[in-house]
């Protein structure tokens, strides 16, 4: 049983993922800025083709890209940041 002052794992995961998200979109339009262009700065690794299953009836396309950049790690920092005081 659950404790009265424990948190959900799955609310701190959504907030995770919109601070990847919000950060990632923040890193693009800070890219077209000069003096901001450092917050996009960051590395993509994944699949560069997809994987592609062919059973003849059904074909199933299996593809992962992630890029980490500076604005989405700044973005997971502040959910955290924000969930924890929630």
């Amino acid at each position: 049983m659950k404790g009265a002052g424990s948190k959900n794992a799955w609310a701190l995961f959504l907030m995770m993922l919109v601070g990847v998200v919000l950060g990632g979109f923040i890193g693009i339009l800070a890219a077209k800025v000069p003096w901001l262009g450092w917050l996009s700065y960051g590395q993509s690794f994944g699949l560069e083709n997809p994987i592609i299953l062919d059973l003849g009836l059904l074909v199933l396309t299996f593809g992962l890209n992630i890029k980490i950049t500076i604005a989405g790690i700044i973005g997971v920092i502040i959910s955290v940041i924000i969930y924890r005081f929630l």
